[in-house]
């Protein structure tokens, strides 16, 4: 930012004499940002002994731009610290405006932080993490009860319910879900068939890969696996469409016209996935024990007609209900997150990729800690 124009050789110039106990300097030419390169060195003159007032005398500077009056500024500065008076002599109204805007623009840099503890970082980021978690438990909670009290309007104004909606999302989250969850299945039953007999061939108890393989899918392997994969494909899913309907502002128009978000948008996906998920849960026990009778017949050279006496004394009822029990629940668990998280979106492309991880870890995490929940249930009710 120059204050005039330069005309000619108007190279910058420094003169430095000593009167008494005052340094004078005397700068004249143009100090500006293309010339001052080789003038900066001499303004750092040390005053000599006995010296106790430095004189700037800049009547003769013809220009001067930002860098020069920094310059400037930073010889005025540099004096002060070492305890001398400094005068600013011949400066124009437009060349003492521009000194002092540099000078109000010396901001200092912050110190540097000492380095922390790493005990201390250690307990600070556990502390936050359970303040965060404590929040979320809190707010998942609220949500909780929110879609609850709306579930039990619904059933008994069922009338207000999307039906459209619902059907659409039970077809995407359960007939377009078949293809992964039943490749999935089958090839859980293929492992644990071949991974059991390898056991239990050291004892020669080969024929009870069928019971491992059975009481694995029906009870545990099944259920939890669907949930896994409808939480990742699902879940994921409907995280990202209310999160970008949030972006977008849909949510707010909902509410402007008198619409509620939670009957729109969450009940029919929380309905849907309670519906599929038994329905998903059985096709899947069909196909895990179809890819273990698969295995059992390849290699362990037991029969199909064998390999289904031999299920049908392994397996009880129960082993078949135990697992269709969870999994409505899963399945409200799974929707019932997805879109709390959508909910949360803030205004940003990039909230809506978060919130997503964020939906489908917590989904996964939740399914399985309520499974293991389950699990202690059944075996203290020895079902």
């Amino acid at each position: 930012m120059a204050m005039s124009q330069t005309t000619g050789d108007d190279t910058p110039w420094v003169e430095a004499r000593q009167e008494a106990d005052t340094l004078a300097f005397a700068l004249g030419g143009a100090w500006v940002t293309q010339r001052i390169g080789k003038q900066a060195a001499a303004l750092d003159t040390a005053p000599l002994p006995g010296a106790r007032r430095v004189s700037l005398d800049i009547a003769a500077v013809a220009a001067m731009d930002t860098a020069g009056a920094w310059l400037v500024y930073k010889t005025i500065k540099q004096f002060r610290a070492q305890g001398l008076e400094v005068e600013l002599v011949g400066a124009g109204k437009a060349t003492a405006g521009l000194i002092e805007t540099v000078a109000k623009s010396d901001i200092p840099c912050p110190p540097q932080p000492e380095p922390e503890n790493p005990l201390i970082a250690i307990l600070l980021r556990v502390g936050a993490s359970t303040v965060f978690i404590c929040r979320e438990g809190r707010d998942l909670t609220n949500f909780l009860g929110h879609t609850v009290s709306v579930l039990f309007r619904l059933a008994v104004k069922p009338w207000r319910l999307r039906w459209t909606a619902w059907f659409s999302h039970m077809e995407q989250s359960g007939l377009n879900a078949m293809p992964i969850v039943g490749l999935i299945s089958f090839l859980i039953g293929v492992v644990l068939a071949y991974q059991g007999a390898d056991q239990l061939a050291r004892f020669g108890a080969q024929i009870f890969t069928v019971n491992l393989v059975a009481v694995g899918v029906l009870r545990e392997m099944g259920i939890l696996l669907t949930a896994i994969m409808v939480a990742g494909r699902s879940g994921s899913a409907f995280t990202a469409q209310i999160g970008t309907m949030t972006v977008n502002e849909e949510v707010d128009a909902m509410r402007a016209i008198g619409l509620d978000p939670m009957e729109v948008l969450v009940a029919p996906r929380v309905l849907a996935l309670i519906v599929v998920m038994p329905l998903l849960t059985f096709y899947a026990d069909i196909m895990g024990l179809l890819g273990g009778a698969v295995m059992a017949t390849a290699v362990l050279d037991i029969s199909f007609v064998r390999f289904t006496r031999q299920l049908s004394e392994a397996v009880t009822m129960w082993s078949f209900w135990v697992g269709i029990l969870k999994a409505p629940i899963f399945g409200f668990i799974i929707g019932l997150v997805g879109c709390y998280e959508g909910l949360k979106v803030s205004r940003s492309a990039e909230s809506v990729g978060q919130q997503t991880t964020r939906a489908v870890v917590e989904a996964v995490f939740l399914v399985i800690v309520i499974d293991a929940m389950f699990s202690i249930m059944f075996s203290y009710l020895k079902i």
